[in-house]
């Protein structure tokens, strides 16, 4: 009988991990949609589609041609996208305790900035709301306007302008590598790095003026306090976890399309020359 009891606390055990594994996971996808990284897919689609026809015309003779879109189209597969981003962030989530995050942001004020960020990130599509949004944040630098003082704070407390910097590197280096892997041309792993890290200073200073300016616009019309209680939120362990794990899961994404643009690129070099 001891065996079996045994057998049965085990298996009880098991059970109860499982149970609590499934939990989690449900807490997980609920938090998934509460931050609706869906719509933050499919606007970064947008931008991909953009960036990459802008590379084609930068880098290919046959310029942004169909043939090249529908590459750049495929690459940029919206459930491809989706199902990486969502993989990535459940990954980094496993053992954290996500039901603080999903308080904060299922919340009334959780939703309004959540909202907030979709639509400056929209609008930032747009060249010149993007640029006027760099000019006006540079005039307030010059006044010390207290409302950049609190998401320099933001800025600070999440390491964003690390975090960007090194996202960026890690996709040039991606990029690097497909372009090399698709036969486009040799360098050593040294020379690579030594290119990639020369662009460490431009990308730090085009980070801080970017993330300053997208900021401004979308938290702008958060009353003081609910920008403070969001300040708050990313300065407890649940927030920094929920700031690695947001970071860990676009990088992956970004990282993986700048490979296959990067060999896609290559490709198209290469039957250039036949």
């Amino acid at each position: 009988m001891e065996r079996v009891k045994g057998g049965l606390v085990a298996l009880a055990v098991s059970l109860g991990c499982a149970g609590m594994a499934l939990a989690q996971d449900a807490q997980i996808e609920d938090l998934s949609k509460a931050l609706r990284l869906s719509d933050t897919v499919a606007i970064m689609r947008d931008e991909g589609l953009v960036y990459g026809r802008d590379l084609g015309l930068e880098m290919l003779p046959e310029g942004d041609s169909e043939g090249w879109q529908d590459v750049v189209s495929r690459i940029h597969d919206a459930d491809k996208m989706q199902a990486l981003v969502e993989a990535g962030f459940a990954a980094a989530l496993e053992g954290e305790d996500v039901g603080q995050m999903l308080a904060f942001f299922t919340s009334e004020r959780g939703q309004e900035i959540v909202g907030l960020e979709l639509a400056a990130r929209r609008a930032f599509m747009d060249d010149a709301v993007e640029e006027a949004a760099m000019d006006r944040s540079a005039r307030l630098q010059d006044r010390d306007a207290p409302i950049l003082e609190r998401i320099g704070r933001l800025i600070a407390d999440s390491d964003l302008i690390e975090r960007n910097v090194m996202g960026a590197l890690n996709t040039q280096l991606a990029f690097y590598q497909g372009l090399i892997d698709g036969g486009a041309f040799e360098m050593s792993q040294d020379d690579v790095l030594a290119d990639v890290w020369g662009q460490e200073d431009t990308l730090r200073r085009e980070s801080r003026d970017w993330l300053n300016a997208f900021l401004l616009m979308a938290y702008e019309p958060l009353a003081p306090e609910d920008l403070e209680a969001y300040a708050e939120f990313y300065r407890s362990p649940e927030g920094a976890a929920l700031n690695s794990a947001v970071f860990a899961a676009f990088d992956r994404m970004y990282e993986e399309l700048s490979y296959l643009l990067g060999r896609s690129i290559a490709q198209r070099m290469q039957s250039e020359k036949l």
